[in-house]
């Protein structure tokens, strides 16, 4: 089934002929806004980074965005706003709103108001509280009034959590979670794409975990790598996989038991800058895509403090000063606007060739530093949609329609793929 059809299937299973839906991630709404735009009453874009605004032309006028007042989804949204007639855009004054903010818990009575701004033409299902799932989507439902919808965002901890006292006096919130929705789907798609388990196979083969060695994984996310090693080393390395994101933990741990390698993996929630655990716990420690949103000198001390001597550390980063690829035929002034990719960093993260040089600094040894490029070729997947959805936020209307007509010319010719660029390396805690 596509998510489209689950969706359609959620919404008939709950008796919702329509609802309110607010989401972070557009991409998971985009195609059914795009074909049944009936069936969402309106419509709230929670700090979208990434935002394709043509799907949702149709009901443009149900649509209200909330943004930062800066960085991409300043950016994103200021552009949708002028391609979407009638639509409100809500700004957070004096708020940068990355990937990964705490949006709903930091900023919450905004982030209710927005909201209650959808006020009109949802039904209103009378549904009781509880939990279940259906066409692979877990739900929960709280309160009552119309039906408001609320997705998974990408990484914030929190989710809807803060807000969802409040708005359950509103309305009859449907809280949706599982593999197939949010930064769950996005993340379990990226490791699914052979070229990217390859560059983490590539970074194992490295560190070399002997029989008996132990593994942390600092920002595990949707725990879809740690499955993978945990199928590669058998129990011969135990793994343990630590997130910031009570969320992810919780649904990273669900998938270990379907993938049945829980006995393998133990999840617990860690601070990539305050890891719980003593100095010198593990023989080998890796990150992927961690270090851009945290302090990354003080996260990679933490990683040289819990090695033991001899231990080795993998770390990966995006690379945002190297140019994306994109195997499309393009005009060369498009070329250059999509090579730049999005420039997804915090302020004391890092996403470039300073990897290398910081970890020496921490006290890393014997470095082997290796760029790598990863392709993503499922455009059906939301991995290729929330790559996608940056680059057509840039486009003009005739600029889409040259994109459009590229992309679907590669497909028929079975050559679709981009190929994204990250700084990876790896290192040796000296023994003595």
């Amino acid at each position: 089934m596509t998510l489209t059809e689950r969706l359609l299937a959620l919404w008939d299973h709950l008796g919702l002929v329509s609802a309110h839906v607010a989401t972070q991630m557009p991409g998971d709404i985009a195609d059914l806004a795009a074909t049944h735009p009936n069936r969402i009453a309106g419509l709230l874009l929670c700090v979208p980074s990434r935002l394709d605004a043509w799907p949702f032309v149709g009901l443009a006028a149900r649509v209200a965005m909330v943004s930062g007042a800066r960085g991409m989804t300043a950016e994103v949204t200021a552009r949708a706003k002028a391609r979407l007639p009638g639509s409100t855009r809500f700004v957070l004054d004096g708020y940068d709103a990355p990937g990964w903010a705490d949006v709903v818990a930091d900023r919450t009575e905004e982030i209710v108001a927005a909201i209650r701004t959808l006020t009109a033409g949802s039904t209103t299902p009378g549904l009781k509280a509880g939990s279940g799932i259906h066409a692979g989507i877990t739900y929960q439902v709280h309160g009552q009034g119309p039906a408001l919808v609320l997705m998974p965002f990408f990484l914030a901890p929190s989710q809807w959590e803060a807000a969802i006292p409040e708005l359950a006096r509103h309305f009859t919130l449907i809280v949706l979670g599982g593999r197939h929705l949010g930064g769950i789907a996005a993340l379990e798609d990226r490791a699914a794409g052979a070229s990217y388990a390859g560059m983490i196979n590539g970074l194992f083969d490295v560190m070399a975990p002997r029989p008996g060695e132990t593994i942390l994984d600092v920002g595990c996310g949707s725990g879809a790598l740690d499955r993978m090693l945990a199928r590669r080393f058998g129990a011969a390395n135990p793994i343990a996989a630590t997130d910031v994101n009570p969320f992810l933990l919780r649904e990273a741990a669900a998938l270990a038991v379907e993938d049945g390698v829980a006995d393998r993996i133990v999840f617990r929630e860690g601070n990539a800058e305050r890891l719980p655990f003593p100095d010198a716990a593990f023989d080998l420690a890796y990150t992927v895509t961690v270090l851009e949103e945290c302090d990354a000198d003080l996260a990679l001390r933490e990683l040289f403090r819990v090695l033991k001597p001899g231990g080795r550390a993998g770390v990966i980063v995006r690379a945002i000063d190297m140019p994306q690829w994109w195997h499309l035929a393009l005009p060369e002034p498009i070329r250059r606007k999509v090579a730049i990719p999005p420039q997804s960093n915090g302020p004391r993260g890092v996403a470039d060739a300073s990897l290398y040089r910081r970890m020496r600094a921490t006290g890393f040894e014997t470095l082997t530093c290796f760029p790598a490029l990863v392709t993503f070729d499922r455009p059906d997947g939301p991995i290729w949609r929330y790559r996608e959805d940056h680059v057509l936020s840039q486009l003009n209307e005739e600029e889409t329609a040259i994109w459009r007509a590229a992309t679907a010319a590669a497909r028929d010719e079975g050559l679709l793929f981009m190929a994204n660029p990250l700084h990876r390396a790896v290192g040796v805690k000296p023994a003595g």
